[in-house]
């Protein structure tokens, strides 16, 4: 059904010269100013002027490729990125120069959300028009709930416990806030509560779990998604509530800004500052368990009647959205690849 593979991320500066140019392309069309930029570029700046994650994708790419063959599974894998280098449209039309009409993509979002799925989709279709490509792009499901994501996060959690001297711990399980309006209008909050708590499961089902949120951004008088790890953090502190805390970064795939500055600079100084002893697990990176997650998922479209895998309440996710799918009220939905009206 497909000759090409698609590995889609956001993308992140590679240099110092790289970042302002990033994170206008971020920010596209929001109207912020350059000197609030200045101010989010300093965090890339403090650690070398990159974000790492290009080339932890680079790194998942090359384990995919080899899974993939081991499994029998003849698909080139391109790489493109929806803000920075390699570009989605200038991916798209290495696919098309290299002969290859039927493309899967990936997106490296395990959850449901207009940021996190359809903004992807309307990308990859405005870059078949800047491309000016003839391809088919479909998209594997999302996989909040699929067994290998699953006992990956659960691996890095059991990593992360050996470090912690008390076994009596609480899981702060963390994700990107967004607007509220936009979680209204999509499964994002219902997809991470029933991850974290399959993970819990997994690792230490009597612990007390919660979900937290980092990275908010955008004017104060809208509201996100709360609490923020940081604020929670303090609010256990005036309780007197000072167990143990693991972090967990469940919804991120890969090390990335919203990690390593947010998690391990932000938090960690304020665990420290409220003396609350505190540890982060690993995303799941090149973990080989989601590695293979993401062989099954481009295998089960390959082969349509082969068992999709999940786990919890949920069954497997859609392969095509519905044309309304995420959809934040208000807003002009752009065209997208990959929903049920083509």
């Amino acid at each position: 059904m497909y000759d090409a593979l698609l590995y889609v991320s956001f993308g992140g500066p590679e240099g110092p010269d790289d970042v302002l140019p990033f994170l206008r392309n971020v920010t596209a069309g929001r109207d912020i100013p350059d000197d609030r930029l200045a101010e989010v570029a300093e965090h890339y700046h403090a650690h070398g002027g990159r974000s790492p994650i290009n080339e932890q994708n680079r790194a998942v790419i090359a384990a995919l490729q080899d899974a993939m063959a081991a499994a029998g599974i003849d698909l080139p894998v391109y790489f493109g990125n929806r803000n920075w280098h390699p570009l989605l449209p200038a991916a798209l039309r290495a696919i098309h120069a290299d002969g290859h009409r039927r493309v899967l993509a990936h997106v490296t979002a395990a959850f449901s959300s207009f940021s996190g799925c359809r903004q992807y989709r309307q990308d990859l279709a405005a870059a078949l028009t800047d491309s000016d490509v003839d391809l088919v792009i479909d998209k594997t499901r999302v996989f909040f709930n699929h067994p290998g994501f699953i006992e990956a996060q659960a691996d890095r959690v059991r990593d992360a416990m050996a470090e912690v001297d008390d076994e009596d711990v609480r899981l702060l399980f963390v994700t990107h806030s967004i607007p509220l309006a936009m979680a209204r209008h999509s499964d994002y909050v219902a997809q991470h509560m029933e991850a974290s708590r399959l993970v819990v499961e997994r690792t230490v089902p009597a612990a007390p779990w919660e979900l937290v949120h980092c990275s908010r951004s955008g004017p104060p008088r809208v509201p996100w998604l709360t609490p923020d790890v940081n604020d929670r953090l303090r609010e256990l502190a005036d309780a007197g509530d000072r167990q143990p805390v693991v972090l967990v970064p469940i919804g991120f795939v890969s090390d990335h800004m919203e990690v390593i500055h947010d998690l391990d600079v932000e938090a960690v100084d304020t665990a420290r500052a409220v003396d609350i002893p505190m540890t982060r697990a690993g995303t799941v990176g090149t973990h080989p368990r989601y590695i293979r997650t993401i062989v099954d998922l481009v295998a089960e479209r390959i082969e349509p009647d082969r068992p999709r895998a999940a786990l919890g309440t949920f069954g497997p996710w859609h392969d095509a959205c519905p044309r309304d799918c995420c959809v934040v009220p208000g807003s002009d939905p752009a065209p997208t690849v990959a929903d049920t009206a083509r």
